[in-house]
C-alpha cells in the first residue's frame, strides 16, 4: 500500500493500530515509486516502459536457450537513488528489465518453463556508454512509454506481513495478516493496479511474492494494460535477495507472474 504523505502515513498507522503495534508497522516502511505516463511532464531520466533496450557496445541481448527475451522497461538509477537514500542499491546506471515472451507460434517454445531463471534477466548498463539496442526478430517488442517517477511511502500488503512484525490480539486475529487486512482494508492493495518500482509490491491476490525465507527487495511491479497481458488481472513482479542487492549484483534478479 502507498501513501504520499509519510507522516500521515505513520499518524493513520498509530491511530488504527495503537502506538506500539503502530510503530512497528510503520517502522516496515520504504520508500518507492509510482510509475506513470509522463503527460506533459518530464519523464525520469531514461526510465521508460517498453521500447528499445539501453545496453553498452559488445553487451548480448539475453536470450533463454537461444531465444531472445524481450525487453519490458528501463528504469535510470541515476533519477531514482535520490530519493531511495540508504535503501538505494551500490550502483548506478540503466536496469534493463527482460522477460521470456517470445514473437514465435507457442509450438517453437512450449518445451521451454516460462518460471526458468533464464526467463527472466535484468542488465546494468552504464548511462554513458548505453545505447539503444533494437530487439531481435523473435523477441516481442512493445511501444516504447517515458513514465514519470513519482515519490511514494509503502508499506507491506497483509500477505507480506509476517507474525513477528507486528504485535497482534490472538483471540481476535489468527495472524498478523488478518490484522493489517482488517485495520487497512480499503488501503491494503491499493498499489496493486499500475506500474510501481522499489518499495513494497502491491498484492491483489491472495498471496506474497517475496520468499519468507530469504529476505528479498522489490525492484519492479507491471500490471496488465492496454499494451500487454498475462492472462486474467496478471501482473509481473521483479524481486532480488536482498545480499545481490546490496552488493549490486542484479544477475540474480527473480520474476513472479500473479493472476486470478
Amino acid at each position: 500500500m502507498e501513501f504520499e504523505d509519510a507522516d500521515e502515513m505513520r499518524r493513520l498507522c498509530i491511530e488504527r493500530l495503537g502506538d506500539a503495534a503502530g510503530r512497528q508497522f510503520a517502522s516496515l516502511a520504504k520508500r518507492g515509486f509510482r510509475l506513470e505516463p509522463v503527460g506533459d511532464a518530464e519523464p525520469a531520466g531514461h526510465c521508460r516502459i517498453g521500447g528499445s533496450a539501453l545496453l553498452e557496445p559488445g553487451e548480448e541481448w539475453p536470450d533463454y536457450e537461444g531465444i531472445p527475451l524481450s525487453l519490458y522497461a528501463v528504469l535510470d538509477l541515476d533519477e531514482l537513488a535520490p530519493w531511495l537514500g540508504d535503501q538505494a542499491p551500490p550502483v548506478r546506471g540503466l536496469l534493463n528489465f527482460f522477460l521470456f515472451d517470445p514473437n514465435l507460434p507457442y509450438e517453437a517454445h512450449q518445451h521451454l518453463k516460462r518460471d526458468s531463471p533464464e526467463a527472466c534477466r535484468v542488465v546494468l548498463a552504464d548511462p554513458a556508454r548505453a545505447v539503444e539496442t533494437t530487439a531481435p526478430e523473435r523477441a516481442t517488442s512493445y511501444p516504447r512509454r517515458p513514465v514519470r517517477a513519482v515519490e511514494v511511502t509503502m508499506l507491506p500488503d497483509c500477505w507480506d506481513v509476517r507474525d513477528e512484525d507486528v504485535e497482534f490480539d490472538e483471540h481476535v486475529h489468527y495472524g498478523a495478516e488478518s490484522l493489517i487486512l482488517t485495520e487497512f482494508e480499503e488501503m491494503d492493495g491499493n498499489s496493486a493496479e499500475g506500474h510501481r518500482a522499489f518499495g513494497w509490491p502491491g498484492l491483489s491476490h491472495a498471496s506474497s511474492v517475496m520468499r519468507r525465507e530469504e529476505p528479498q527487495v522489490h525492484l519492479l511491479q507491471l500490471a496488465e494494460d492496454e499494451t500487454w497481458s498475462w492472462g486474467e488481472a496478471a501482473t509481473q513482479y521483479f524481486t532480488i535477495p536482498a545480499e545481490a542487492y546490496e552488493k549490486g549484483d542484479f544477475t540474480k534478479a527473480e520474476n513472479t507472474t500473479r493472476n486470478c
